[in-house]
């Protein structure tokens, strides 16, 4: 007498719970992509709500309403500013300039110093009043 199965055995595969950690993966990788470049635009505005502190040794450049240049509160000629600003970021590793300009300024004098900034390969970051 011979006996058979009426039944084949096939393999599965669970696939329920594939989805859940399909999501978790994307989700993850979704964060961690913009934490790998998140400067990609920031606009820094004149009055700001959040104050940031920085811990780094930085080179202060402030400028008037007369258009007074003055690096770490010496006042220097316009012509000068980048050879100046050579001379006080040449001893820092990660040279940080913190900029201090009138609201009244054009935006062309905020580019000028943007560009010698990258020119001279320094960080460039712009001060902003504390408003509540």
């Amino acid at each position: 007498m011979k006996f058979r199965r009426k039944k084949r055995f096939e393999a599965e595969v669970a696939t329920s719970s594939l989805n859940d950690i399909m999501f978790f993966l994307l989700l993850f990788f979704l964060i961690v992509s913009t934490l790998a470049n998140p400067s990609v635009i920031k606009v820094l505005l004149p009055k700001a709500k959040n104050n940031v502190a920085f811990n780094k040794q930085q080179v202060t450049l402030t400028v008037n309403k007369e258009k007074e240049y003055y690096l770490n509160n010496k006042l220097i000629v316009p012509a000068d500013l980048e050879n100046a600003i050579k001379r006080e970021t040449s001893s820092m590793p990660d040279p940080t300039i913190v900029l201090r300009m009138d609201a009244e300024l054009n935006i062309q004098d905020l580019v000028d110093i943007l560009a010698t900034g990258t020119k001279l390969k320094v960080r460039v970051v712009m001060a902003t009043q504390f408003t509540k």
